[in-house]
């Protein structure tokens, strides 16, 4: 009994020393790797340092250098010349013509009688008003005498003074429908093809010719809503037509102050003195509208860098990079005029843009 209780006992003893042993080793091998640890840390620690100290980021970038290109900003568009002044000249009364007194094709003065129409009945009337008029003042003439004596009344009188005033209105309303059997040039200008005959019967409103004034044309075109700023009262257009290569020029006088909702454009005429009678009317031009050429900063359109207030763009200064606002002109497919901002010779970037910062440091490529 005694011995089993000694193999119990150095039993349970051997059982303790070993887990004894076990539990020191395994708190030394902890303690050994957290031991190498903060000299790991200290180690990248380290590296992150050097890499700080190293520098920033450099960004790889090329750039474009600035210079002064001749620009022409002006558009193309096609155009048709109107005449300065038009009219259908018709007649205003009924009646036979009697007389035709001008040449299709000529040159007439304002005032100019061009068409005579019969006014034989009108005339015989206003002869016979013409009597009545002269017995009705005479007779005004006696009463009023008469009146001033007391020798008639006031009623008698009013009345003969009444038909005298009624017969010259007559007189009045013949000479004018006298007139309007004249038919005369309203302005000076090139008459064009009769549409009446001599003895034929006219009835108001029937056509008679076109009188066109051809001194001056104007020259209607339309430009795109975009360019508006480019066309000003007073500005000078450029065109040529047909079968004529020389370079005409005429001068814009009046812009619609409206755009067209289906076109997107704008209708602007211009004057041009046609007095050498070299152009018709309705012949097509061509022009060469808001024309601006001479020499201005172009740079590519991939350096511009849009934002809520505007442009800008990147430009390289001593190996850094700084952001310029700019205010841009006319552009096409891949250049962009720049009127503010930029000056001969900066390094303008135009790649790598978007990972430039201010003041970043860059490396500029071939």
């Amino acid at each position: 009994m005694k011995k089993h209780k000694k193999r119990i006992i150095l039993l349970t003893v051997i059982v303790l020393l070993g887990a004894g042993g076990f539990l020191v080793n395994k708190y030394l091998l902890v303690e050994g790797l957290q031991g190498k640890k903060p000299a790991a840390t200290g180690q990248k620690g380290d590296e992150n340092k050097n890499d700080r100290k190293g520098g920033a980021k450099i960004v790889p970038v090329k750039v474009y250098i600035a210079d002064y290109e001749y620009i022409d900003e002006g558009i193309s568009v096609i155009g048709t010349l109107l005449a300065n002044e038009e009219v259908d000249i018709a007649s205003e009364t009924s009646g036979k013509v009697d007389k035709i007194l001008f040449e299709e094709g000529s040159m007439v003065k304002r005032g100019a009688l061009l068409v005579k129409v019969d006014d034989r009945d009108l005339q015989a009337q206003l002869e016979r008003a013409d009597y009545q008029a002269s017995l009705l003042k005479d007779k005004v003439d006696r009463n009023r005498v008469l009146f001033s004596k007391d020798a008639i009344s006031r009623e008698a009188f009013d009345q003969v003074e009444t038909d005298y005033n009624m017969v010259m209105s007559d007189i009045q309303l013949l000479r004018v429908r006298i007139d309007k059997t004249e038919i005369r040039a309203p302005f000076d200008g090139m008459i064009g093809f009769r549409h009446i005959s001599l003895g034929s019967y006219l009835q108001p409103n029937t056509l008679v010719a076109r009188l066109v004034d051809v001194s001056k044309l104007k020259v209607e075109f339309a430009i795109p809503e975009k360019y508006y700023r480019t066309v000003t009262k007073g500005s000078q257009v450029s065109f040529t037509v047909a079968g004529n290569p020389r370079s005409c020029h005429a001068r814009v006088y009046a812009i619609d102050p409206t755009v067209d909702v289906l076109t997107r454009t704008m209708t602007v005429r211009a004057l041009y003195d046609n007095r050498d009678m070299g152009m018709l009317p309705g012949m097509s031009a061509s022009l060469r509208v808001g024309q601006k050429s001479g020499s201005q900063i172009q740079i590519p359109t991939e350096a511009i860098v849009p934002e809520q207030e505007g442009m800008k763009v990147w430009v390289v200064r001593e190996g850094k990079a700084h952001s310029t606002r700019i205010t841009s002109g006319l552009r096409n497919e891949s250049m962009i005029t720049v009127r503010n901002g930029l000056v001969r010779g900066d390094s303008v970037v135009i790649t790598g843009v978007l990972q430039l910062k201010e003041g970043a440091t860059v490396q500029v490529v071939e």
